[in-house]
């Protein structure tokens, strides 16, 4: 018996190359300003998914991204390694969504699968770093979740049981839980694979295609291949069921209010000549101060 995994991923602006460009007045990203990657941490959870496909015969891997049109690239990256279904949540309702509207909307997709045993994610998005759509879309799907896992230990697919090992402050914690479980994982231990030249030469070309038809779960038994038409589904919100009231703007409770650009700048440069004495002097000057200690 397989393990049907639900992947959630997101295509986020590359912030390494930050500039005042990259908010808007209303303090949404300027997503226009930035290059357009995936986000580092979702590819480990995909790692992990994937992994766990590939040592338990039947298994399935979803993945699932809320985005406009261009996300797409995330998911054909995904098929790329290796997923076996992939589809696009995009409506112009989403916009400006916060985290609680982003994490409805993920469990109203996440339920239109239907069944399924593990959802995994990567522990926080680098263009928001606020670690809570995973464990929001946990608490709204009613499951069990476990934060921060560094590596999956053990599943026992009969007991229907995941023992995971999880980062905490100053080591590690093992957890033992049961399915259906949210996952959401860090970078530490599933190094992602690199995509397959054949699976890039097969779905290059696949274009998304509206779908508001149910998902049709025999395939998670059948063996069938959903991209055999070399489509990625695009679900919009009336596909997926959601309340437009709870979605993007509308759903939103957190407003910026104000954006500060903030330039640090040196203002006192001091050189500190390599000596015992000089050095020593530094470190007593950045302790007075509370930079140290």
């Amino acid at each position: 018996m397989g393990l049907n995994l639900i992947v959630l991923i997101k295509q986020v602006p590359d912030t390494q190359n930050i500039t005042g460009n990259a908010m808007k007045e209303d303090g949404t990203v300027n997503r226009g300003a930035l290059p357009a990657i995936f986000n580092p941490e979702d590819l480990h959870a995909l790692e992990a998914a994937l992994t766990i496909r590939d040592s338990t015969p039947g298994s399935k891997v979803h993945v699932l991204t809320m985005g406009p049109p261009s996300a797409v690239q995330v998911l054909k990256d995904s098929l790329y390694r290796g997923a076996d279904f992939v589809a696009l949540i995009s409506d112009r309702r989403f916009a400006a969504a916060d985290t609680l509207a982003t994490s409805y909307a993920l469990k109203c997709a996440v339920e239109k699968i239907g069944s399924y045993d593990i959802v995994l994610c990567g522990r926080q998005a680098i263009d928001g770093d606020t670690a809570q759509v995973g464990p929001q879309t946990a608490e709204k799907l009613g499951i069990n979740q476990i934060t921060c896992v560094s590596r999956i230990e053990d599943i026992d697919v009969d007991k229907r049981t995941i023992t995971a090992v999880r980062s905490i402050e100053g080591g590690y914690e093992k957890i033992r839980a049961k399915l259906p479980i949210l996952l959401t994982l860090t970078d530490e231990h599933y190094l992602p694979r690199p995509p397959s030249a054949i699976k890039l030469m097969t779905y290059k070309s696949a274009s998304t295609e509206m779908s508001n038809t149910d998902f049709d779960e025999s395939y998670l038994t059948s063996g069938a291949d959903l991209k055999a038409e070399n489509t990625i589904s695009l679900w919009d919100i009336n596909a997926i069921g959601a309340d437009p009231e709870s979605c993007g703007l509308a759903g939103s409770p957190t407003k910026v209010k104000t954006i500060d650009l903030v330039v640090l700048k040196s203002e006192d440069l001091r050189m500190i000549e390599n000596t015992d004495e000089s050095i020593g002097d530094m470190v007593h000057e950045l302790i007075a101060d509370h930079t140290l200690g």
